[in-house]
């Protein structure tokens, strides 16, 4: 449930996070989708200072290019449109997020990580860095500009007063204007046109922001990557400014600054720009190409494509950093509400565009990118009203359309055509909620889960159906998700699952088909390394199904073990493709042993917590001694967790080693602030020692080059955080101190948890355990941004928030 209206299109927003942003009236409600009434985020917007650019003529108040800036009376802004930020650019690793308000002013927040508060915090005014640019270019290349009198900016409008019209009008202001005369008389005597103008270029509509973009390079450092936000205003210009990432993670410091830089202006169209949508094509990794797609109120649509090299290096601002690609017109010119645009699944060079009007209706391109090819496949009135949400899934197999007239329809796209099917069919309605989906009025936005197994909509409610004394005064809109991993695929598969149908009696067959086909697919896209690890809705639906009795969840997981970690076909007892991966876990790349250890912990072996499974061995007789009553499955279960574990564990171990052993070499190489350095040499030698029976002999070769006296430089015997004491080596996964008070027993020793250091991640994009094959991550690892990253999964580790704040959980 929320507490304000939204107004515009594309009201919701899923971050790379697992945060759900809701732009909903004077609010932006920020909320995990897995606690719906957990707590929240709020960014409140409220009317900003107008800002001056310049004099008119009393006379020009009722020429047509200014009455709609007089006639302007709302004192009250709302939130007009949201985008997020990749994953990475504040200073916890988080993401931003850019709020445009229906002043025409943006504004870029930061998660209140270290302020122990709910709302947001304020740490970049683009609005303000705009209005410093055109003031120290004078507003160059200014011209007419349309405006319309339904949405116009609260820019203050100033009068050049004649002698006449001075000694006439007294007024109680008197006082204050002639305080702030020193201020006005440097504003310049302009036209109304060019004051119509420069309003236009100042008041923005639309907010969106571009993948992460790194240089080509085979391992790329965080700190030369650059992300670009879009903001699209009613001159049809659109701006551009380069974000980078901080350069040093920080959960403490609050007062970091936010690097931007204005990266230019580009002419997009001639009426105001009313959706941004940008697409990364990487299919060719040394040279990836980046595409944005923009719409406008004259019902054009251009597709650009933005040169890198000179978009991230170039200093100066330029338009030649895009060329246009295709321009598209909508039929009878309908002025473009929404776009969405994706890479098609089965050709990586065409992307698919989806184009909503305000006539109700969208149509859908295929677009060639290689040989500049633009076909349309179609053009269908889904709606009545106008269309306020687009959105591709499953790589552009489905798109899901809503609309102000309520609906949310689903469309699958198969040869080039689309077909509609059933979104809701007999889905569970939450018990706890005794609002009917009746009382719906209106929709506006549809975001996608980043598994691409949930979508989540917000609708209006008609107050008219509500209780006017007690829910009509506080509930406004509501966010409503859905389960989408069942619909229908747009290709004829055979069903692998067909042995578990008799268990799962309430599901049909071509449903189970569809839920275990979407599932692989999902699970298969994270073997990307710059996709963030954000399994949330991917493990929900395996132990939803889990919780079924039924071992459907795991034929799906031994499936997907079997093709991409075996590159098999065919279909194996789970027995036998458990026992082939752990024999070849050092071919393995590390994100796909990410991926096992979380689907192992989270979903197979849920019901035991980390101390059980972390103080079991991988022996079977010591496993069942353990707990009696695990099943054999179990055990397997457990077994390959624990190798998965201890391989990560030796590719660490190797790697800082060769780090160290590099950095010795280089007298020069230092270890500089914010960027990664091993630690942790001390324990790690004594994990070998302990263990070198069992260790590789590439391992023990790398140890035996690093010598005790070079490794003393930087070692030292491990002490409690705590008490200072010593603690001695004997689990790599923990250890206790041993503190003088302790030794009588009546006080427990401290528990201090080991491994949990700062990890590289070009570590965690090595394809196998071959150190000199990665010999160039090694060379770069000093040059990496140090974030706290988890050997075992490589998911973020975040400080751990009070239950009444929001925090993100991306499982």
């Amino acid at each position: 449930m929320l507490l304000g209206s939204p107004s515009f299109p594309n009201a919701i927003a899923w971050s790379h996070d697992n945060l759900i942003a809701v732009s909903s009236g004077h609010l932006v409600t920020i909320l995990r989708p897995d606690l719906p009434f957990g707590p929240r985020g709020v960014i409140k917007v409220s009317p900003s200072e107008p800002l001056q650019v310049g004099f008119v003529e009393r006379k020009d108040l009722l020429s047509g290019c200014l009455l709609p800036i007089t006639l302007y009376r709302d004192d009250k802004p709302v939130v007009r449109s949201i985008s997020w930020s990749p994953l990475g650019m504040a200073a916890n690793s988080g993401c931003l997020i850019s709020v445009c308000t229906s002043e025409g002013r943006v504004k870029i927040f930061r998660p209140p990580f270290c302020d122990y508060c709910a709302e947001w915090i304020e740490v970049v005014d683009i609005t303000k860095r705009l209005y410093e640019y055109f003031q120290f270019t004078t507003f160059q290349g200014t011209g007419n500009a349309s405006l319309d009198v339904s949405d116009v900016p609260n820019i203050r409008l100033c009068l050049q007063k004649n002698a006449s019209d001075h000694t006439d009008s007294v007024d109680k202001n008197n006082e204050k204007l002639s305080k702030k005369k020193a201020e006005n008389h440097l504003l310049p005597l302009i036209s109304a046109d060019q004051y119509a103008s420069r309003s236009a270029m100042l008041c923005s509509l639309v907010v969106s922001w571009s993948p992460l973009l790194r240089l080509a390079s085979e391992f790329n450092p965080v700190c030369d990557s650059v992300s670009l936000l879009a903001v699209g205003g009613k001159s049809g210009k659109i701006s551009l400014w380069r974000f980078h990432p901080p350069d040093c993670y920080t959960v403490e410091d609050r007062e970091v600054p936010t690097t931007v830089k204005f990266a230019g202006l580009l002419q997009a169209h001639n009426s105001w720009v009313t959706t941004i949508s940008w697409l990364l094509f990487s299919l060719d990794s040394s040279n990836p190409q980046i595409l944005l797609a923009s719409g406008s109120s004259d019902g054009s649509v251009k597709i650009w494509l933005a040169d890198i090299d000179k978009l991230l290096k170039s200093s100066e601002v330029d338009e030649a950093s895009f060329s246009l690609l295709k321009e598209v017109i909508t039929v009878n010119a309908v002025p473009v509400s929404v776009l969405s645009v994706t890479v098609h699944v089965q050709y990586p060079s065409k992307m698919l565009l989806a184009i909503g009007t305000v006539s109700g209706s969208f149509e859908i391109w295929l677009c060639d990118i290689s040989s500049r090819e633009f076909d349309k496949l179609g053009s269908y009135d889904a709606h009545d009203l106008v269309v306020t949400g687009l959105a591709w899934a499953f790589g552009g197999r489905f798109l899901y359309s809503c609309s102000q007239d309520n609906l949310v329809r689903s469309w699958t796209l198969h040869e080039n055509r689309l077909n509609e099917v059933t979104l809701f069919s007999d889905m569970p309605h939450d018990s706890s909620i005794c609002i009917s989906r009746d009382a719906f009025d209106s929709c506006f936005g549809v975001a996608v889960s980043p598994g691409n197994l949930v979508i989540a909509t917000v609708h209006c409610f008609d107050v008219e159906k509500l209780h006017r004394m007690y829910e009509g005064r506080i509930l406004k809109a509501a966010v409503e998700y859905f389960w989408i991993g069942g619909l229908k695929v747009d290709v004829q598969l055979k069903s692998p699952f067909s042995c578990y149908i008799e268990e799962n009696s309430s599901f049909m067959e071509k449903e189970l088909t569809c839920w275990g086909t979407n599932i692989l697919w999902s699970l298969n896209q994270y073997q990307c390394h710059n996709k963030p690890l954000v399994l949330w809705d991917i493990i929900a639906a395996l132990l939803a199904f889990k919780e079924n009795n039924s071992k459907f969840a795991e034929h799906i997981l031994i499936k997907w073990i079997s093709s991409s970690f075996l590159q098999l076909h065919m279909d194996l007892p789970p027995e036998k493709v458990l026992s082939a991966v752990s024999s070849s876990l050092s071919d393995i790349p590390s994100r796909l042993l990410h991926l096992l250890n979380i689907i192992c912990r989270r979903v197979m072996l849920a019901e035991l917590d980390a101390d059980q499974i972390t103080g079991m061995n991988k022996m079977v007789q010591k496993l069942e001694r353990v707990c009696p009553a695990m099943e054999k499955q179990t055990t397997k279960w457990i077994e390959i967790l624990l190798s998965s574990e201890r391989e990560l564990r030796e590719r660490l171990v190797g790697f800082s080693l060769s780090a160290f052993r590099t950095s010795m070499s280089n007298t020069e190489t230092t270890s500089q602030p914010g960027c990664w350095y091993p630690v942790g040499l001390a324990e790690m030698e004594q994990w070998i020692a302990l263990d070198r029976e069992h260790l590789r002999d590439q391992l023990k070769f790398i140890a035996s080059e690093v010598t005790i006296e070079k490794r003393s430089l930087t070692s030292r015997c491990e002490t409690c955080s705590f008490c200072s004491a010593s603690v001695p080596f004997e689990s790599p996964e923990f250890g206790f101190c041993q503190g003088e008070n302790f030794s009588s027993g009546d006080v427990k020793p401290h528990r201090l948890s080991r491994w949990f250091r700062l990890a590289p991640e070009p570590l965690f994009r090595m394809s196998s355990f071959h150190l000199d094959s990665d010999s160039s991550t090694i060379s770069n690892s000093h040059a990496v941004s140090s974030k706290p990253l988890c050997p075992f999964c490589g998911i973020l580790l975040q400080r751990q928030q009070p239950d009444f704040l929001l925090s993100p959980t991306p499982v």
